[in-house]
């Protein structure tokens, strides 16, 4: 599915329309619709962990969400080999609103949430 970039992709400031889709419960991939060689790998935080925050206001404006908004969250995920060394930056969500097909990456204050790291690997997260 497309989606409108509101705001910027950190160090992807040029992309402007992704395509976003799901591989499993976990991963989902989202590529640049005019560059099909820019493509991230991004996680469902919930699968893995306690994740909650507030949206930013202005990512709010960006994406025009409210309270009945059908939003998703992902986060960016650096790939690593093996697989389980891949790192999660739990700091710079990505939102789409479902709703209005836009996405944005917000990029959350460490001091506000302790818990959330920009490096954090996916084998820390295996039981």
């Amino acid at each position: 599915m497309s989606y409108e970039v509101r705001g910027t992709i950190l160090g992807f400031e040029d992309t402007i329309k992704v395509e976003i889709e799901k591989v499993d419960e976990l991963f989902s991939t989202m590529q640049d619709a005019n560059n099909k060689a820019i493509s991230f790998t991004l996680v469902n935080p919930y699968a893995l962990r306690e994740y909650s925050f507030d949206v930013p206001s202005d990512i709010k404006v960006l994406l025009d969400i409210n309270a009945n908004s059908n939003i998703s969250v992902y986060n960016v995920v650096i790939i690593q080999n093996p697989l389980e060394n891949s790192t999660i930056n739990f700091l710079a969500p990505v939102i789409v609103n479902n709703d209005t097909k836009r996405v944005a990456q917000a990029v959350l204050n460490p001091k506000r949430h302790p818990d959330f790291g920009m490096t954090e690997t996916i084998k820390s997260f295996k039981s």
